[in-house]
């Protein structure tokens, strides 16, 4: 067991049976009565976050979460298979560990999957993909302003908002964290 003592950013503590990320900390010592930690945390699998506070020196529980890069392979049905790039060895992610980052996800894509006790916890992408258009209406001629947008779906079936000039076939860069289009690749 470990203490207040031990919090620092970055750590992962048990509470009530879910894991919780320490985004921000601070040790406070006022002139009269004990000191406290005040944290900020994070919930490892949902992403929520709370402020905590806890008295100097009460015991808390840390656990250890392994941050790995892994290679993605291919889905079969309801998981995904990737292949850690350290050992080759390959692991089964179910669906709903995936969640959003499917939406983004091509064979042979580089990731970071957080493992505790080999269990995966999260998939972590790159900030932002090259995906293709694979089917969008065609623009009509003087649509050329960025005022308008249309639907257009990806390679991987997920569809964004694209500018209305943009043709299938057009490659672009997409953000992973809010699906939005952030330009055209060459």
């Amino acid at each position: 067991m470990a203490s207040t003592a031990d919090i620092k950013n970055g750590v992962v503590l048990r509470i009530d049976g879910q894991l919780w990320s320490v985004v921000e900390f601070q040790h406070v010592k006022p002139g009269k009565g004990g000191a406290f930690v005040r944290t900020k945390l994070k919930n490892v699998v949902t992403g929520k976050t709370v402020d905590r506070t806890y008295n100097a020196g009460t015991k808390i529980d840390i656990e250890n979460v392994d941050r790995r890069d892994f290679t993605y392979l291919y889905n079969d049905g309801d998981s995904y298979v990737f292949m850690d790039t350290a050992d080759y060895d390959q692991l089964s992610v179910p669906a709903s560990v995936v969640g959003d980052a499917a939406n983004f996800l091509l064979e042979n894509q580089q990731v970071q999957i957080a493992l505790n006790n080999e269990n995966p916890l999260y998939v972590e992408l790159p900030a932002s993909v090259v995906l293709e258009i694979t089917y969008t209406e065609p623009g009509l001629q003087g649509d050329r302003s960025s005022a308008g947008t249309k639907p257009a779906t990806v390679e991987t079936g997920y569809e964004i908002q694209v500018p209305l000039f943009l043709e299938t076939g057009t490659k672009v860069k997409v953000d992973t964290r809010t699906g939005d289009y952030l330009g055209r690749v060459n």
